[in-house]
């Protein structure tokens, strides 16, 4: 385990995306329980993408138009939907009192949905994770299954504590109507952004 590999994990963990802020959304809108669902599913999202890159199958994405055309697009549409349903208050910003299992199981379906519909996640992985395993090293896959556990061990830890601190600051802002409406407006805003990136993005 090198100290490169940890610190490029934290920057790319710590950099605001989809997961950040369906995990902020959660931990405002129904606490730090919910925010740790939703950390706990885009952890999960990640799995795929690794194993992907792990198996070569990133390599087959990025070599195929087609197939990452396809992924990109549910992707971007996916996002679209996230953007409208949390402007109808049904989406990320749904103020609700308490978490019943179904609610649970819906946050961490949404959660895995946002990562796993990012195709460049794994073309990601794949350039990202070969650079810390040494030419000569006996068993790279495993050293790569490896690193990928350390990677979503802190994806989760960040994770938390992004939903931490919106479930700390969550009594504050829903006490306040007009500022759960700009926050419903800046977090669809925000992920139409995001599905534009997406949208541009290339292999």
């Amino acid at each position: 385990m090198t100290t490169g590999f940890l610190l490029t994990s934290m920057i790319v963990i710590l950099s605001p995306g989809t997961g950040v802020l369906y995990t902020l959304g959660a931990g405002l809108s129904r606490g730090f329980r919910a925010s740790i669902v939703a950390a706990f599913g885009c952890t999960l999202g990640i799995v795929p993408h690794m194993a992907a890159a792990i198996l070569g199958l990133a390599a087959l994405l990025h070599a195929s138009g087609v197939a990452f055309e396809a992924f990109k697009t549910a992707g971007v549409a996916y996002l679209l939907y996230l953007a409208w349903s949390t402007l109808k208050e049904h989406g990320a910003l749904r103020i609700e009192s308490g978490i019943a299992p179904r609610s649970a199981l819906r946050v961490t379906g949404t959660a895995i949905l946002i990562n796993l519909l990012n195709p460049k996640l794994s073309i990601f992985f794949l350039a990202f994770l070969p650079q810390f395993v040494a030419h000569d090293e006996a068993h790279p896959l495993a050293h790569m299954a490896m690193l990928s556990a350390v990677f979503m061990a802190l994806t989760f830890v960040v994770f938390v504590g992004y939903g931490l601190f919106a479930a700390t600051v969550r009594d504050h802002v829903i006490s306040r109507p007009r500022v759960m409406a700009w926050m419903r407006r800046g977090f669809a805003t925000a992920f139409v952004l995001l599905g534009i990136k997406l949208a541009l993005a290339e292999r």
